[in-house]
């Protein structure tokens, strides 16, 4: 099985290429894989608490990523968001990688906080694998169908 090289940084902390790969990553994947256009860059990214969560392959590329929140910036709990995977990485347990070390940097960050998330509802499955369990009911987001879900502390 493949493991990136994991690095997380401040908004502060990237450097121009990084940012510019993170955006790329998260445009390509949310805006125009998914077809589905909002305003995918927001000012989350740059609040002084929140993390950027980026695995890379052994060249350098972005592969997978994840943006987590401090609690009661998005949610009243820390939010893990953003969650994404490379397309022609997908299949590989990059999504259960990235999903552990999130809940590892969370951990380390924010100790004894609970983890809220807005799913994709194709995606309930895997996060309940981690502990998570729905907390609303299925809502459309960008047209695309969600469900809150929660990881208690």
């Amino acid at each position: 099985m493949f493991t990136p090289l994991w690095t997380v940084q401040t908004f502060s902390g990237l450097k121009a290429d990084q940012l510019f790969d993170i955006l790329q990553l998260r445009v390509n994947v949310f805006v125009v894989e998914q077809q589905c256009a909002y305003p995918e860059i927001d000012a989350y990214d740059r609040q002084v608490e929140t993390r950027h969560l980026q695995g890379h392959d052994t060249c350098g590329n972005l592969v997978a990523y994840a943006r987590l929140l401090p609690a009661g910036l998005h949610f009243s709990d820390v939010c893990v968001g953003r969650f994404v995977v490379q397309k022609d990485m997908r299949g590989q347990g990059l999504g259960h990688q990235l999903l552990r070390r999130s809940l590892d940097e969370v951990r380390q960050l924010w100790s004894g906080c609970s983890v809220k998330l807005s799913a994709q509802t194709y995606l309930k499955d895997f996060y309940m694998q981690y502990g998570f369990t729905p907390v609303s009911e299925i809502y459309r987001d960008a047209g695309i169908p969600h469900i809150d879900m929660r990881k208690e502390s």
